[in-house]
């Protein structure tokens, strides 16, 4: 897990989390704390380490040695479940993507036929980046939302489909966790609407 995290540092190193000065790897570390929490191995951690490095790519050729990298050094079982969790095509990259809503259907379908590995990596994703939608919609108000291309009735609608599709893969307590921040996220939207 050593070399996945120093691949990680060094991939995601001036990212920052969207509109934040928080740097882009404390999620990255996160989501492998809670796939490890919630009984994932170390393939799944090292998978939830590198799950934004190919979307994250600067250009597709990078993209496609990121794919090389982590297939030699991690086996192609992470790197199923990292393609698995990535919303972008190989043909995009960082600054060149396809539509919001595109993307998301595409991850959607990925997810409807995934192992259940890659859904917990993808479970634990999510449910650190709601965690941090709903404390940060606490801490800032509902300016939240500002920072994301979709609506908020899109992202409501975005995250109760893939917890939706992936669900009866998860452990128990994920499931918990995740339904209680869904119901938070729906009531940040509907206060919107009022």
């Amino acid at each position: 897990m050593l070399e996945a995290t120093e691949f990680a540092q060094l991939w995601h190193a001036d990212q920052k989390r969207k509109s934040s000065d928080i740097p882009y790897f404390s999620h990255l570390v996160q989501v492998q704390g809670l796939i490890l929490e919630h009984g994932g191995d170390a393939g799944q951690a090292i998978a939830g380490l590198l799950h934004d490095s190919l979307e994250d790519a600067p250009d597709s050729r990078e993209r496609t040695a990121r794919e090389a990298i982590i297939e030699d050094r991690f086996g192609l079982r992470v790197l199923k479940m990292i393609l698995t969790c990535t919303d972008t095509g190989p043909d995009e990259f960082l600054t060149q993507k396809k539509g919001w809503k595109e993307r998301k259907d595409r991850y959607v379908a990925q997810l409807s036929s995934a192992t259940s590995d890659a859904c917990l990596v993808a479970g634990c994703d999510k449910r650190h980046n709601l965690h941090a939608i709903i404390f940060d919609g606490k801490a800032e108000g509902l300016s939240v939302f500002d920072r994301f291309t979709a609506s908020p009735v899109e992202t409501l609608w975005y995250y109760e489909t893939v917890i939706g599709v992936i669900r009866d893969s998860l452990p128990r307590r994920l499931v918990i966790e995740l339904d209680e921040l869904l119901q938070a996220l729906e009531s940040m939207v509907e206060n919107l609407s009022e």
